[in-house]
């Protein structure tokens, strides 16, 4: 089985970078480690933790997404609700929350789920966020739990992954054959301008 390492990013769009940057990181205190762009085109990434970050692009004529309460059940085609992002402790999340106030930023009390404490708010772009911190002593990844009342059938396979499911690949693609093919960001690191450089003369 392949193995993971988090999430790489989480990719977000937005019609104004000025006050996404100044939410994610200047509020929230999240760097903003990468930025590509062209005319018509950005695209940035901050840092959540070592190995997780959350990018936007910025396109003309993005407006700001309708607030949804987070987990609120809709009707049609839908896919994304929320985003949470993960805090080390209980003081963590208060700190963010008074954060969120002290900016005038609406905010939830915090909500206990039993395994998780989190807060719920919106970015600049309607964005539903919530942030959460795991409840001492309970360890989910070591002591799974399925509490649903009427599991789909799938799910009461339990929480391994399932041998056989899917057809197995015949054989590695050789590494003679591994193409990988220039993206958006290709020349990113060796051939496009650093505007930080300035700062640093």
């Amino acid at each position: 089985m392949p193995r993971y390492t988090g999430i790489n990013h989480l990719a977000m769009a937005t019609g104004d970078m000025d006050s996404t940057v100044r939410f994610w990181r200047d509020l929230l205190g999240m760097r903003l480690v990468a930025g590509l762009g062209h005319a018509g085109y950005r695209q940035y990434f901050f840092a959540i933790s070592e190995t997780d970050m959350i990018a936007f692009f910025e396109w003309p004529g993005v407006e700001p997404l309708q607030e949804k309460d987070h987990g609120v059940p809709v009707r049609g085609r839908y896919a994304f609700d929320h985003v949470s992002v993960g805090v080390p402790d209980a003081d963590a999340l208060w700190e963010i929350r008074d954060r969120l106030e002290a900016a005038d930023i609406w905010v939830s009390e915090p909500v206990d789920h039993g395994f998780i404490h989190s807060i719920y708010t919106f970015d600049p772009n309607g964005i539903a966020l919530e942030f959460s911190h795991y409840v001492p002593g309970v360890n989910l990844r070591a002591h799974p739990r399925m509490a649903d009342s009427h599991p789909t059938p799938q799910t009461l396979a339990g929480p391994e992954p399932v041998s056989g499911a899917w057809p197995q690949p015949a054989a590695p693609t050789p590494e003679t054959e591994r193409m990988v093919f220039p993206g958006e960001g290709h020349d990113f690191l060796h051939r496009k301008a650093n505007a930080w450089d300035k700062d640093k003369s």
